[in-house]
């Protein structure tokens, strides 16, 4: 059984409480999506709870790029790369953002982490005007994907779009942290785990310092939502 993992965005608790839950399930394997570290209350001890996983294949998630990178990060964004990248030092800065973007996972199954065309252009739980555009010249059965923080999957002409959603940050009104399991039939199993998520919102709090970005990113765990939602 493999666990599919993305954006935990250093939310410690929410990790555990999926690791939990995906064991229970039998998950004997992961996939990591990228958006490990960055916005989160526990950065450094998130990203070494995952290197704890074995076996595990990773890739890098715009988070990681952003991090190695600030000036490639949009400016609002730039405080919290500051803080993560004193919690993970510079080694584990750059080892995150020398994984690979995008990888074939297992036969006719593309990994990224947005989309295979980019790191922050994504597919919606409906289909887009620009669903063709991101999946041009893609042959793959399925793709394995997040950066949305909502939990869907659809079909896209031949090729179907699995989004596991997000560990650490839902987004979709649910508080609960989102995976999904992959069955040795290949089918998909979304997957929802509670934990404490107020912990979540008053440790970012605590690590941000009253800074601006904490109080938007504790918002957004707060709400299971975005800033307008």
């Amino acid at each position: 059984m493999l666990a599919l993992l993305y954006d935990v965005h250093g939310n410690l608790p929410a990790l555990e409480a999926v690791l939990d839950d995906a064991r229970e399930h039998g998950a004997e394997r992961y996939l990591l999506g990228g958006d490990y570290a960055l916005f989160g209350g526990w950065p450094a001890e998130t990203v070494e709870r995952l290197r704890e996983l074995e076996p595990a294949t990773w890739i890098r998630g715009n988070g990681e790029r952003w991090t190695a990178d600030p000036q490639s990060a949009p400016e609002e964004v730039r405080p919290a790369i500051v803080a993560c990248r004193e919690a993970l030092g510079d080694t584990t800065v750059v080892q995150l953002a020398d994984l690979p973007e995008r990888l074939e996972h297992e036969d006719g199954v593309l990994v990224c982490h947005a989309s295979p065309v980019s790191d922050v252009r994504s597919f919606l739980p409906e289909p887009a005007d620009d669903d063709a555009e991101l999946l041009e010249g893609v042959t793959a059965r399925r793709i394995i994907f997040g950066h949305t923080h909502l939990p869907f999957r659809r079909m896209a002409g031949n090729t179907e779009l699995v989004n596991p959603g997000s560990v650490g940050m839902p987004l979709d009104g649910d508080h609960r942290a989102a995976y999904a399991l992959v069955h040795p039939d290949g089918t998909i199993e979304h997957r929802r785990a509670a934990y404490d998520h107020a912990e979540a919102v008053a440790r970012l709090r605590e690590v941000a310092e009253g800074a601006d970005w904490g109080d938007r990113v504790a918002g957004r765990i707060e709400r299971a939502g975005h800033d307008d939602d």
